[in-house]
């Protein structure tokens, strides 16, 4: 499953990428904000979404806020999450190819929704690439303890 959250930042640009999922046919999930509220916190939004996308290795999902760091930060607390915020498709497409991504950031205030869909196309579909050099450096990230 395909997971969306966002916090009031990120609202309308995640409204509008559940239109274009729509359209192309792409099942999602809306875990929130589902309603503008300039008082809500990314972190709470950014957790929910990194939960559900940890549950299962199919999982994916695509968070947002206005600069997209401050949910990045929150997601990558959570074990067996890689979230990376792409900015242009070639972030995008290296994140999955090289980080093996499971959770996509976006940032509300330096995307436009046309260059959001964009990403998300390129992140959607590409594959990690599954060199030995990547998966090595996947696993000493894995092994990294908070200290």
């Amino acid at each position: 499953m395909l997971y969306l959250a966002s916090d009031h930042a990120g609202y309308n640009l995640k409204e509008k990428i559940k239109k274009y999922l729509t359209v192309k046919k792409i099942a999602f999930r809306d875990i929130g904000a589902f309603k503008f509220d300039q008082n809500d916190d990314y972190p709470d939004f950014a957790l929910k979404a990194a939960r559900q996308v940890a549950k299962s290795k199919s999982n994916k999902g695509i968070i947002i806020c206005s600069s997209g760091i401050g949910v990045s930060i929150t997601a990558n607390k959570i074990k067996d999450i890689r979230c990376g915020l792409a900015c242009n498709q070639k972030m995008a497409k290296q994140s999955r190819q090289h980080n093996n991504t499971n959770i996509l950031a976006l940032s509300a205030d330096f995307l436009s929704a046309p260059q959001a869909f964009k990403i998300i196309k390129v992140w959607l579909k590409t594959p990690f690439s599954k060199a030995s050099r990547h998966r090595r450096r996947i696993k000493k990230i894995n092994g990294i303890k908070n200290t």
